[in-house]
């Protein structure tokens, strides 16, 4: 369910600037997705789990948040993050 440290080090190394990069919106939606798609497995097998609900729903705005600031600021980047991590463009 949660991201492993193996996991995250390889994100930061594939969508950051380097290795010690994980503080930037690139990565940081890398990480919300990981998380995003754990959740849902877990939504999956408990659906009455309210609690997680909540908090899915709240990672997956802080995500979209993220997605169109990058989207504001390079286009092309935005674009080539959401076709590697899989997420359907749906901010406007």
């Amino acid at each position: 369910m949660a991201v492993t440290k193996e996991r995250k080090a390889e994100l930061v190394a594939q969508y950051g600037a380097n290795d010690k990069d994980s503080g930037s919106a690139d990565v940081q939606v890398a990480l919300l997705t990981e998380r995003i798609k754990g959740l849902t497995e877990h939504m999956k097998q408990h659906p009455k789990d309210f609690h997680t609900r909540r908090g899915l729903l709240m990672l997956v705005g802080k995500r979209r948040r993220l997605l169109s600031y990058i989207k504001a600021r390079d286009i092309e980047a935005y674009r080539t993050l959401i076709k590697s991590l899989g997420i359907r463009d749906n901010i406007q």
